[in-house]
């Protein structure tokens, strides 16, 4: 027999704790309203001339898409799972309440953001709140670029020419141009061909923190925007990178400004790379390997897809996985303690 308890839920939740619940860890290191504070600044929350119901509390919208990232959830599973999940509600703030974001409520918030040109801030805010925890940047930085799939496009060739000219073809009604990415494109990597966009980022060797992100379409080269995710605040001028970095003359430019360059070489059909060289790769790779850890935990939070058309919202996806990676490390971080570094 099923044993009823009139206390069956504060039950549940002290068993959560005793297991372990990751977001509880969460909500104890982060400042999440300080992060709501600076959404509000670069966003702000719509006004009320128009009546309607008044929007929820930017807080509680935060702590939603951090979830939503964390766990990879659609907007609709995102709704389903605050009805339904108790951690979650527990996290977000809604376990007394009846009211809930639908998934209409999630996808307007995000249109906020958009609109107001805050796509980036929440990365920003997370970073700043890294440093005030004394995370900052230490020991070099690596620099890699990952590909991120979007859903696939069926385009005559007709079309394809014309969306490449960065443009619609006029027999495309309203609702088809909605559902086309003519944003996302091509690609090649080890022979396979990929259609989306692309994540470039920088690491910091120390504490395996994203610091710089950037996000381009796949086609674009990775050595386009090496210079853009340097991270200038690192302690260290070291940055390591692969062999689709090599570029002499920024090499360079940038060892004159008192960068120190670890890239790997590559060889040619007519030019193979001596055993120095081979020595050298090796001795980068150990260190470079660390960026694949990051790219690695990206792709359990479902960092390597994408539901979403169109470079601005890719732009703010990936800028809130990568501030919800930094998260969960903050989180792995304080429990090794000091002892770790």
């Amino acid at each position: 027999m099923i044993k009823v308890s009139l206390f069956a839920e504060q039950e549940r939740e002290t068993k959560l704790d005793k297991i372990g619940d990751a977001l509880s860890k969460l909500a104890e290191h982060v400042d999440f309203a300080a992060l709501a504070a600076e959404i509000d600044e670069a966003a702000p929350r719509p006004g009320r001339e128009r009546g309607g119901r008044p929007p929820l509390p930017t807080e509680l919208m935060v702590r939603v898409l951090v979830v939503q990232q964390l766990y990879n959830l659609s907007d609709e599973q995102m709704e389903f799972q605050l009805l339904d999940r108790l951690s979650f509600q527990r996290f977000v703030g809604l376990r007394q309440s009846s009211q809930a974001p639908d998934r209409t409520t999630i996808w307007t918030f995000k249109e906020r953001l958009i609109k107001a040109g805050a796509t980036e801030r929440i990365f920003e805010a997370v970073g700043r709140q890294l440093d005030r925890h004394g995370y900052i940047a230490r020991g070099g930085q690596m620099i890699d670029a990952s590909i991120v799939p979007a859903p696939k496009q069926t385009l005559t060739r007709n079309e394809k020419e014309i969306v490449q000219q960065d443009a619609m073809p006029v027999e495309w009604s309203p609702s088809k141009r909605r559902q086309k990415d003519v944003q996302a494109r091509w690609t090649k990597k080890h022979g396979k061909s990929y259609f989306g966009f692309k994540l470039c980022s920088s690491v910091d060797r120390r504490h395996k923190l994203i610091r710089r992100v950037h996000v381009s379409t796949a086609s674009e080269h990775d050595t386009l925007h090496f210079e853009r995710v340097l991270d200038c605040g690192n302690t260290s001028r070291d940055v390591y990178a692969d062999k689709g970095y090599v570029d002499g003359e920024r090499e360079q430019r940038l060892g004159e400004k008192g960068w120190r360059l670890h890239i790997q070489r590559k060889g040619q059909a007519d030019k193979p790379l001596s055993d120095c060289q081979e020595r050298r790769n090796k001795r980068i790779a150990k260190t470079r390997a660390r960026v694949e850890h990051v790219f690695a935990s990206l792709e359990q939070m479902g960092g390597k897809a994408l539901r979403s058309i169109g470079l601005a919202r890719a732009t703010l996806h990936l800028n809130w996985k990568a501030a919800t990676y930094n998260l969960r490390r903050l989180c792995s971080l304080k429990d090794m303690g000091p002892a770790a570094f």
